[in-house]
């Protein structure tokens, strides 16, 4: 056994020695290179991702750690970008390189952006006790070495102040241009006492991505994410949410995915004020037997009477993988926690697999904490009922899949926002294959 286990870290070592050796930490000075080199020193000593560690068992983590990225072909929709009828502040970066011809003006009441870069070269700036902090903090139970890897290589993104309660969005559009493109972006948010933010994320970004978003919601803020990743079928991506939430503070998030080879979305949240809300939820469409998706979630309660939800919906066929690994963790002064947890899966055919791994770990004796998992194929009977009163079979499988994944898509409050998902997503079932 001991063997084994130095073979495993020379082999992560090696694997890590070889992606490191083909980059060069940002130029820096003073804290941002501490928080770079820090950020460095956390991946040496954790060594990139293998398959056989406890969080990576069901997906193959390979093509996010070698040091070429695979070739991701372009794909054109032949849609619109999802959001473009919704007023906002866009911000675009390209193959992960901020395009200013592209983006808006960013400037709006209530709010203060700026690029990473500029923020990370003052000696006095608010990111300091943000960038790379959120993410440190996240290694206490798991280790997370993409996220250490963002933040250390993070070439550019945006970091944001909210202050007010500005109105309209702010909306990340990622372009991918490039068959080889290797992006790696860090957002910062910083939400004031009594603000509110919602940020909208979408685009396949490059042929791999690598992105942190680390927020820190003070007492009484709020702060939205919907975002949606696809339809490049080729790409590859690992996301990091890392966010603190103070007292009567307000986190909510919702990811829709569609295609791609690898997309692991990994959301760690720390209440750490006394009633606060964390919700996050998604929703997936996974074709193809290329096709895997995972979802790994970590809340921590560590103050009272606070409410998590998580909320997860894939849909998965021809061989398709889909996983969930969510974790609820109660502290011991965590009293009158309330902690729920479901994800679901729709297996359209024999070939797709889901595989599941909730938690709860809970120190605290007066909470209410739930976890479910099930897999499932389409109803049989709601499919006749259907087709009985004229809907062709095709189109009774979508009203039924949509229907599959509305639990998911109603954690969205704005319904404008939920409305643009849903008709996406309405779309794309009825080109799925194409």
């Amino acid at each position: 056994m001991a063997m084994a286990r130095a073979a495993l870290r020379q082999q992560k070592m090696d694997t890590t020695e070889a992606r490191l050796s083909t980059l060069s930490l940002p130029a820096a000075t003073g804290w941002a290179e501490a928080a770079r080199n820090e950020a460095l020193a956390r991946v040496q000593e954790m060594g990139l991702p293998h398959r056989r560690d406890e969080y990576w068992r069901f997906a193959d983590p390979s093509s996010l750690t070698v040091a070429e990225p695979p070739r991701a072909a372009l794909f054109d929709t032949g849609e619109a970008p999802i959001f473009s009828d919704i007023d906002r502040l866009r911000i675009v970066f390209v193959d992960g390189v901020f395009d200013p011809e592209a983006s808006d003006d960013l400037a709006l009441e209530g709010i203060e952006i700026e690029r990473l870069t500029d923020a990370l070269g003052k000696d006095i700036h608010w990111v300091r006790d943000v960038y790379g902090v959120l993410e440190a903090r996240s290694h206490e139970k798991v280790h997370r070495p993409l996220a250490a890897f963002n933040t250390a290589f993070a070439t550019d993104g945006v970091v944001i102040r909210v202050t007010g309660k500005p109105s309209k969005p702010v909306s990340l559009v990622y372009l991918h241009q490039s068959e080889t493109s290797d992006a790696i972006l860090h957002h910062c948010v910083r939400v004031e006492e009594g603000a509110e933010l919602t940020l909208l994320e979408n685009g396949p970004a490059a042929a791999r991505f690598s992105k942190g978003l680390e927020v820190d919601i003070a007492d009484t803020g709020a702060f939205h994410l919907i975002r949606s990743q696809g339809r490049d079928h080729e790409r590859r991506a690992a996301t990091g949410i890392f966010a603190r939430l103070g007292r009567e503070s307000v986190f909510k998030a919702f990811t829709l995915t569609v295609n791609g080879v690898l997309t692991r979305n990994e959301c760690v949240i720390e209440l750490t004020g006394d009633d606060a809300t964390a919700h996050v939820a998604g929703a997936c469409l996974g074709d193809g037997k290329d096709f895997v998706h995972d979802d790994t979630v970590f809340v921590t309660h560590d103050a009272q009477r606070c409410e998590s939800r998580q909320v997860f919906k894939k849909v998965l066929r021809n061989g398709a993988t889909g996983i969930f690994q969510g974790k609820i963790l109660v502290k011991s002064g965590a009293q009158k926690t309330d902690g729920y947890q479901i994800s679901q899966s729709l297996l359209l055919d024999e070939d797709a697999q889901f595989l599941a791994k909730p938690e709860l770990e809970i120190y605290a004796d007066d909470v209410a904490c739930s976890h479910g998992s099930t897999s499932g194929a389409i109803d049989a009977e709601a499919m006749f009922y259907l087709q009985s009163r004229g809907v062709p079979a095709a189109e009774a499988a979508n009203l039924l899949t949509l229907a599959f994944v509305a639990e998911a898509l109603e954690e969205i409050e704005n319904e404008t926002y939920a409305e643009a998902l849903r008709a996406r997503l309405a779309s794309w079932l009825e080109r799925r294959g194409h």
